[in-house]
């Protein structure tokens, strides 16, 4: 008899919480949270709760030696990957596919480099609401993940293992064939979206109705879009159109990465977003002047994130 396949989450924050609720539930499949000390024990005596359901989370701790995992999905913020990533090692074998749904452009380069790129599918996560407060994630539209090889023309094997577990564990999905403009799609999204919000303080209800909201961060995306086009990205105003529908099917009560890290004190991942930006600005020699005034303002807001 085979062994059941294995799924292992690195992060259990929004995403990695809803991750973690949709396989644990499936039969045949064994989940588990990868966590180290002092995590592990908070996990081991709280567990999560999602959508108002408890779930007791089998855990991994990083020095154990276990079985690898067939899929591993990485769900850290990004300041937390370089120290994190050797919390894999125990996990990574021969049939190993990793993912990453964390933001930017970088990640995937970071894992593959230390795990070998050929065993990390490129990933976005689109569409979903999850907010987290303590150890409670909510939301009320899961999105979709977004996921494949740098060119699907045909499907790989791996690609093709990787659906089959979205499909068991009821998880939106769809591989495009060209994935890598898909990410920078996605990179354009969360430099207007995450930056806007994080500034005005405002859900997705804002910029669903305001003219005003939507133009700032149509503005920075906008920055995003010649850079892409001088790195040979194939992103134009089509891809600003494409965004709308998704922004209109969220919770208008739901909140970005960023505003929820503003409102907790915590750091955000403004490095990754106009930061990335700026780095990309002085590589092309191109002007952002809206993402330059942006990234300014949200390393106040992190400084002095209580007064004001």
């Amino acid at each position: 008899m085979s062994k059941p396949e294995k799924v292992a989450i690195l992060g259990l924050g929004a995403m990695g919480a809803y991750f973690a609720s949709r396989f644990l539930p499936v039969p045949g499949l064994t989940t588990t949270i990868i966590a180290g000390d002092p995590r592990f024990a908070q996990l081991q005596e709280s567990g999560i709760r999602v959508n108002g359901e408890d779930f007791i989370v089998p855990l991994t701790h990083p020095d154990e030696v276990t079985d690898p995992a067939d899929l591993i999905v990485v769900a850290l913020k990004y300041q937390h990957l370089p120290g994190a990533l050797q919390d894999l090692k125990n996990l990574v074998g021969e049939q190993t596919t990793i993912i990453s749904v964390m933001n930017g452009l970088d990640s995937e380069k970071q894992i593959g480099d230390l795990y070998g790129i050929n065993r990390v599918l490129y990933t976005i996560s689109v569409g979903i609401d999850a907010v987290r407060e303590g150890g409670t994630v909510t939301y009320t539209n899961p999105g979709k993940q977004i996921f494949g090889e740098a060119n699907n023309a045909q499907i790989s094997e791996r690609v093709k293992k990787v659906q089959n577990l979205f499909l068991r564990a009821g998880i939106p999905y769809e591989t495009p064939p060209d994935m890598i403009r898909t990410l920078w799609w996605k990179f354009m999204i969360n430099v207007g979206m995450n930056q806007t919000s994080a500034i005005l303080r405002a859900p997705y209800g804002v910029f669903q109705k305001s003219g005003d909201a939507q133009q700032m961060m149509e503005a920075l995306m906008r920055e995003v879009i010649t850079l892409a086009q001088a790195e040979g990205i194939n992103l134009d105003e089509q891809a600003l159109a494409d965004w709308y529908p998704i922004l209109h099917s969220l919770s208008p009560k739901g909140k970005t990465s960023m505003l929820q890290d503003v409102e907790a004190g915590r750091k955000t991942e403004v490095e990754i977003f106009g930061g990335k930006v700026l780095d990309l600005s002085e590589k092309y020699n191109i002007p952002t002047p809206v993402n330059q005034t942006l990234v300014q303002a949200i390393k106040v807001l992190e400084q002095y994130p209580f007064s004001l």
